[in-house]
Formats: structure tokens, C-alpha cells, sequence
């Protein structure tokens, strides 16, 4: 897949559950040909249900319907769940990097992490948020803050012929039947779609092939070009030297520089080697925010008044040299103008600006302790993208598979699934 700008899209900011559930449910309750869903995480509580349900019912009505979730994502569904969804016809896939060794997954850093959704290949979604009730406010103190965007217009052609693709190498190793059954099963190439806006946008990947570091590159791009403002809110913080370079080079220049980070990580390692890295960056003139109402899931960011990034992508090792990940890039003022909007009600309203002269001095012990903390947070799972780079791999979702194969990694609980997404 070769990123370009595609113009004349339609691209709505969608933020929470409360916004992203109801148009996703109801797009799917109109479809007329097929759904192609990717998620890492999807969980068989109130708003997995609601999904299940609406599979179930477009699928039986002759909808084509394909869904894929993260082993290690998603590994609590019953066997009612998938055999209710099996029966009415939707095909489940289960992302599976590699075979259980004695009963132990081995490639636990190897994830699907995208959220797609394509309808009909003329609607769809792409963004940060799962399938699972934490991404609703009445969820409680633990409820996420994130964002996805709805896109209609030629990007949406582009991000169908994406999702197929992934499902043809994923399924490329199983039997001749199956492949001739899926054959004879598929629908006529959809139409590219017409212009519906004036957005150019782009969809952007990166796997373990030839676009390993496209999401990064692109984020480097914008910062180099960077004149007035860049802002961004992204749950793990943790990117390369260089990404690190360019914000630093864009605030001592004098672009208003601002990052929104989590207020409270759930991993204690990652607060100590924050520390680090908020030296740094005071130094060079970046503003920093941690966000304290929820948990922050969002995975966005802005520079300028046109430039702007929605999608799966972390800033930390994991999502930039391990997992499958999906962002769109989007160039248009009136997008931009909404996500800063709402970005800078999160800082005025929800966030503790971190002033340098707070921190103190970083000495001694905790000075030793906060380098270890940050680089080995920063390089360890690049010392593991150096193992052999697997074909990835999509199983059918069968009755006790996913427990069975997983069930020995420590996944087993949703809190492990959705501690680091």
C-alpha cells in the first residue's frame, strides 16, 4: 500500500463512546452488502452485545460480514458469543501471530492493534477506540477518553481495498476449500467512491514489511514543517530519538509545542521514566499537560491550522516497531480547527500543566533510576522486533480456541487486555 494524499473527503471528529458506538451500530443496521470490522479489543459486556447483536442481524438478512480481533486483544468471548455470530454467518478471524509453544504464546508484543470499520465501501471509521463498555462516561472513574472519525468520499475506497487485502495474507495459509469457498462467496468489486467534501487525507499503516516506520516518518514530517502550533494527546508517550529531536527542534524555534499526556499511567515504570523525558522536553520549550478526569486513550494530534492525525498509534515502542497499527492523516482547517477546540478544553478544563521549577532536580539514585527506566522502556521491544518478522496470520474464531490458546499468556482478564492499548 503506497500512502498518498486522496482528495475530496468527508471526515467528522468522533469523540468517546457516546459519539463513536451509536454511528457505527446504526451503519451497520443499514448495510446492504458487507462490514469489515478490525478491532484488538472487543469484550462481551454491554457494548460487545450491542455489536454482536448488530452483526447477527445484518448478517442474516445476506450482509457479508468480517470481523477481526486481537488474540491477546480479545481473549474472553464464550462459545455462545462466537457460535451465535458463526450460525448467522459472520466470520470471525482471529489475529494470531505465531503458534503456542508448549502452551505459551510467545509473540505477546506482537498485536492487530488497528480499530476499522468499512460498510458497504462507502462509510467508515478509523480511530482508538474498542468494543467494550470502558469507552462510555457511565462507565465510571476508569472510563477512556479517545476519538475516532467517520470518513465518506475516495479515502474510504482506499481504506476498503486495505481491509481485504488483510484478510487475503492473513487467510493465505489455509486450505484450498476455504480459499475457493471465500471464491466463490465474493462480491463484486465495489466502485471507487465519489467526492463528498474537501478534506485530503491519507491512510497510513505500519506492519513488520515495507512500512515499519510510516506512521512515525509521517509525524516527523509535520513536526519538521511546523511554523505555529502542534499539539499532541497521546496515551503512551515513549517515541524514538529522532521524533524526540524534531519536537524539541520545532519549540526552540518558537512553534508553540504541547503534549497531552496520561495523568495517572497504570504501570508504575512509566511515571518513573516520564521524568526523563519531561526534563527534556521543559528544557527545550514544550508545554506539558497530563490529563487527570480519566484515563487518556486518544491516539490524536494536530500541527498548524491544517495538518491533523487520528488512529490506533501509540508514541511508544510498542506500537512504533511491533504492532499493526492504522492512522489517517488529514488536511483540511475546518478538522483541525475542531480537534484543537477540543484539545484545548481538555487543557483549560481537565489537565495540570507541569511547570519545569515543580519537578526539581533529577540526582543521584532517582536520576540513575529515571535514565534506566526511560530507555529501557524506550529500546526493549526494539531489541525484540529484531527475532524473525513472522507472516501475520488469521484463524478462524472456533468455540474455545481463543481460551485455549491464550489462556496461558496472562491474558485471561480484561484488565490485562485494555492496561496497555
Amino acid at each position: 500500500m503506497n500512502s498518498k494524499w486522496i482528495e475530496g473527503n468527508d471526515i467528522r471528529l468522533l469523540e468517546n463512546g457516546e459519539e463513536f458506538f451509536p454511528r457505527v451500530f446504526e451503519c451497520i443496521a443499514n448495510a446492504k452488502q458487507e462490514v469489515v470490522l478490525e478491532t484488538f479489543i472487543l469484550f462481551e459486556d454491554k457494548v460487545g452485545k450491542q455489536l454482536h447483536e448488530a452483526l447477527v442481524v445484518a448478517a442474516r438478512r445476506g450482509v457479508q460480514c468480517d470481523v477481526t480481533i486481537d488474540g491477546f486483544g480479545s481473549p474472553d468471548l464464550s462459545d455462545m458469543f462466537l457460535g451465535t455470530l458463526r450460525e448467522a454467518g459472520v466470520r470471525v478471524h482471529v489475529f494470531d501471530p505465531g503458534k503456542p509453544f508448549m502452551g505459551h504464546r510467545l509473540n505477546l508484543l506482537r498485536r492487530m492493534h488497528r480499530k476499522i470499520v468499512v460498510v458497504d465501501g462507502t462509510i467508515a471509521f478509523i480511530g482508538g477506540i474498542n468494543y467494550s463498555a470502558d469507552h462510555l462516561g457511565d462507565f465510571g472513574p476508569e472510563a477512556k477518553q479517545d476519538y475516532s472519525v467517520e470518513i465518506h468520499g475516495p479515502l474510504v475506497s482506499e481504506m476498503h481495498r486495505f481491509t481485504h487485502g488483510a484478510l487475503i495474507q492473513g487467510q493465505r495459509y489455509q486450505r484450498v476449500r476455504d480459499w475457493w469457498r471465500q471464491r466463490r462467496n465474493a462480491r463484486t468489486p465495489m466502485a471507487d467512491q465519489p467526492r463528498a467534501g474537501t478534506a485530503a487525507a491519507m491512510l497510513v499503516v505500519r506492519d513488520n514489511g515495507d512500512h515499519w516506520n510510516d506512521i512515525e516518518r509521517h509525524y516527523r514530517i509535520a513536526l519538521r514543517a511546523a511554523r505555529d502550533r502542534v499539539v499532541i494527546a497521546n496515551a503512551y508517550f515513549f517515541p524514538g530519538y529522532r521524533f524526540m529531536k524534531e519536537m524539541k527542534r520545532a519549540a526552540r524555534r518558537g512553534v508553540d509545542v504541547r503534549l497531552i499526556l496520561q495523568g495517572m499511567p497504570d504501570m508504575p515504570i512509566v511515571k518513573t521514566a516520564a521524568m526523563m523525558l519531561y526534563h527534556q522536553l521543559l528544557r527545550a520549550g514544550v508545554r506539558i499537560y497530563e490529563y487527570r478526569d480519566r484515563p487518556l486513550h486518544g491516539k490524536v494530534a494536530l500541527m498548524d491550522d491544517e495538518w491533523a492525525t487520528v488512529g490506533s498509534s501509540n508514541l511508544d515502542p510498542l506500537s512504533l516497531a511491533l504492532n499493526l497499527e492504522a492512522n489517517v492523516i488529514i488536511r483540511d482547517r475546518a478538522f483541525n480547527q475542531d480537534l484543537y477546540g477540543r484539545l484545548e478544553k481538555l487543557m483549560c478544563a481537565s489537565c495540570n500543566e507541569i511547570k519545569r521549577e515543580e519537578l526539581g532536580e533529577l540526582r543521584g539514585v532517582a536520576l540513575v533510576r529515571s535514565w534506566v527506566a526511560y530507555h529501557f522502556t524506550r529500546l526493549y521491544p526494539g531489541w525484540a522486533s529484531w527475532l524473525p518478522r513472522h507472516v501475520p496470520r488469521l484463524l478462524p474464531a472456533l468455540a474455545g480456541r481463543i481460551q485455549a490458546a491464550y489462556a496461558n499468556a496472562g491474558s485471561g482478564k480484561h484488565a490485562a487486555a485494555s492496561a496497555k492499548d
